[in-house]
This record gives C-alpha cells, sequence and structure tokens, in this order.
C-alpha cells in the first residue's frame, strides 16, 4: 500500500514525527498523519497549515507500507464516532481513541475518516509499533510545488 505526507524538506529526510498533539493524538505521540492519496494529503495539509509559505521548500513523501490489512492496521467506523466528531469540540474524545490505539501497539496503521472528505481515509503510522522499522519504508520524496489557487 502507499500512502502520502507533505511536509517542508527540511524534515522530509527520514520518516518521523514530531509528536504534537492533534486530532487523533496527544502531545508526545509520534505519529506520522498520511493520506491515501496525493490530492487527500494536499488537502489535508492546506486545511491544517494556516500560514504555508510557498517560499519554503516543500516535499511529497510517498510512502510504502508492507502489511496485513487484517493483522496491521486498525479501522475507526465513522458510525462509532459522535455526530460532532469533525468539529475541534471532539478533539479530547478523538485524541483518547487514537492515544490508545497508540499507547495499545496493537496495530501498526490506524485507519480513520478524513473530517474534510468523510468517504475517504487518513493512515495513521505508530512510529513506536515494533514493526515500524520492518514495515514502513520512505521510498521516495520529491518536490511539491503549491498551486497558488490554493492558498
Amino acid at each position: 500500500m502507499l500512502v502520502f505526507n507533505i511536509r517542508k524538506a527540511k524534515f522530509a529526510t527520514s520518516l518521523s514525527a514530531s509528536g504534537i498533539e492533534n486530532r487523533w493524538n496527544k502531545e508526545d505521540e509520534f505519529i506520522i498523519y498520511t493520506g491515501s492519496s496525493v490530492s487527500l494529503a494536499t488537502l489535508e495539509m492546506v486545511a491544517h497549515r494556516s500560514a504555508i509559505n510557498t517560499h519554503n521548500d516543500y516535499k511529497l513523501l510517498n510512502i510504502k507500507l508492507e502489511i496485513d490489512e487484517k493483522a496491521d492496521v486498525a479501522a475507526i467506523n465513522i458510525d462509532d464516532l459522535p455526530k460532532n466528531w469533525r468539529s475541534i469540540n471532539a478533539y479530547p474524545l478523538l485524541q483518547e481513541i487514537g492515544s490508545e490505539w497508540y499507547r495499545s501497539k496493537n496495530s501498526l496503521i490506524l485507519k480513520v475518516p478524513s473530517a474534510l472528505v468523510p468517504r475517504e481515509y487518513n493512515f495513521l503510522i505508530n512510529t513506536r509499533h515494533p514493526d515500524f522499522e520492518k514495515k514502513v519504508t520512505l521510498l521516495e520524496s520529491e518536490d511539491f510545488e503549491w498551486d497558488g489557487r490554493l492558498l
């Protein structure tokens, strides 16, 4: 499976995570958020970065997941989430869900619906999972140029 992540070039030489809290994780939980497509990864980045500076260099990371979906992927069913799950008000509950997944290390990947396009999915990668080094590979880091109409 291929998944995609966009980040500033200075952070694109390895598969690392910042540990900054987000929708599905708490502070100091090292998760790589990826999109199931380049377009979803782009849309997610635009939504989460209020000030993308097009003068900075960005890279598109093509990440290969050598996984068995049944064994390596836990999935969040949208029907099990509260009605307001797309709202920032739901962050504490979603962070609990993601944090429990992260700490348990029961699966390498957490498949979650995109809050921007709920019919599509993001794949969260637990960088502290014992299979991370073995099953997650950075295939390519390529230049990414923003279309000014998005910003």
